[in-house]
């Protein structure tokens, strides 16, 4: 059964007005071919799995305790491919982001009370990238931090020259910058010398994870950092710039192009948090460095302790990367769940400006108040934020997949369906366990 037609037309939404199905997908010749014209929406996701809020998090981890939160990384690696990939189903049969389909499918107060804390959770993560953004400026040119922070607003500027040349560009240019994150931390990797026995024992699961409440924030701000709420809105707008074949069986070789290009972009993305936490592990944890969670104080470790100047060098350049990149989906991922919720649209460089002020404001006045370690405690809250508001963006994504009269015969299987319930509800009671102990 096709999934019926939607009563309420739907405008394009941010993944821009001028984007949707604007990048042509081949319909014939090789396999590979046809899946590197689909290949795009999921690399712009990845970004957010790996901005600067996942390093604070990941070094804590390593810093702290060793290997032991690598199976945290993975379990939530596994959770956001899962998430994404239903994201993806969802923008390419329902033909709608999953923000238009809460506003259709809610009382306008609760439309609006579901914006609201999505917009929480964009400024959380807009945060985390003001704020390591900033502090690249600083260890790469000396830039003081409360300067740096006011210069992450010009960012605004290449994102709207990116816009303006087509969504192609914006994706190889965050698609360049995962380029180079990654090879930066395979380069630290080797210098780090992990004891790779350590580092696969790392990846069992154990209950120290929620009995220690130290190891039980970390590892929820390592979920918060990893699976990220507001990709789940990009996701099902971003699917729509391809020109596919909107018949069923068109639909299908989209969805398999789509889950193809999530599991390999968050598998690169599994690859950075991953190496940032054994680096940590095995350069600050092994070291009797266990307190390092501040980014400046890894940079300025880095290299000391693994021989090697360049590893801090690296590390910065990789900061810096994560954080201009990071950029590019907060600022679509605002306009999306903008538009959809509540239907206001606004230029993009007032988007921007908007969603960068409002992270500006508490990064300055934690810098000029409590000065780099306050910046690093906001950076790890920014990531908690963003766990305990991710049920919220789940619920209406599993149960929107999971309908037959929105999805038809593409409707999530119950098995699948009754996973994605189960993470959800694990999400949950880590939160509660959580909030019950601060």
């Amino acid at each position: 059964m096709a999934p019926p037609v939607l009563s309420t037309p739907l405008e394009p939404t941010a993944a821009g007005a001028n984007s949707q199905r604007s990048v042509p997908v081949l319909g014939h010749g090789p396999w590979w071919r046809r899946f590197l014209s689909f290949a795009g929406p999921g690399y712009l996701v990845a970004v957010g799995y790996m901005d600067p809020g996942n390093w604070a998090t990941d070094l804590a981890g390593g810093a702290a305790y060793g290997y032991s939160l690598l199976w945290i990384i993975g379990l939530s690696s596994c959770m956001a491919m899962l998430l994404q990939i239903l994201s993806a189903r969802l923008g390419i049969v329902a033909q709608a982001d999953l923000a238009q389909l809460c506003r259709m499918h809610s009382s306008r107060r609760s439309a609006v009370a579901q914006w609201l804390m999505c917009e929480v959770a964009i400024c959380a993560c807009d945060l985390a990238e003001v704020i390591g953004t900033a502090i690249a400026l600083k260890l790469l040119f000396g830039i003081p931090l409360t300067y740096g922070v006011i210069l992450t607003a010009l960012d605004v500027l290449a994102i709207l020259w990116l816009q303006q040349r087509g969504f192609r560009y914006l994706e190889a240019f965050v698609m360049a910058l995962l380029g180079v994150i990654f090879l930066c931390f395979a380069i630290n990797l080797l210098l780090a010398q992990p004891e790779w026995r350590a580092v696969a024992a790392g990846f069992i699961p154990t209950t120290q994870t929620v009995t220690d409440p130290g190891m039980l924030y970390l590892a929820i701000g390592i979920i918060g950092a990893t699976v990220m709420p507001h990709n789940l809105y990009l996701h099902s707008s971003t699917v729509q710039t391809r020109s596919f074949s909107t018949s069923e069986d068109g639909k299908h070789k989209a969805i398999s192009f789509a889950s193809a290009d999530i599991v390999v972009a968050l598998g690169l993305a599994f690859l950075v948090n991953a190496a940032i936490l054994i680096t940590s592990a095995a350069v600050f944890h092994t070291s009797g460095h266990a307190e390092v969670a501040d980014l400046e104080q890894a940079y300025k470790l880095l290299g000391p302790l693994t021989g090697a100047a360049l590893a801090s060098i690296l590390f910065g350049v990789a900061l810096l990367a994560a954080g201009l990149s990071s950029s590019v989906t907060a600022t679509l991922a605002g306009q999306i769940v903008m538009e959809g919720f509540v239907q206001l649209r606004l230029p993009p460089w007032a988007r921007r400006l908007i969603t960068r002020a409002v992270a500006i404001v508490p990064a300055l006045f934690v810098t000029i108040v409590y000065g780099d370690q306050g910046v690093t405690s906001l950076l790890i809250l920014s990531q908690v934020i963003l766990s305990l508001q991710l049920p919220f963006a789940m619920w209406p994504l599993i149960r929107y997949t999971s309908s037959p009269d929105i999805m038809g015969r593409f409707a999530t299987p119950r098995p699948v369906a009754w996973l994605a319930w189960g993470m959800m509800a694990l999400i949950v009671s880590l939160n509660g366990v959580l909030l019950s102990r601060l």
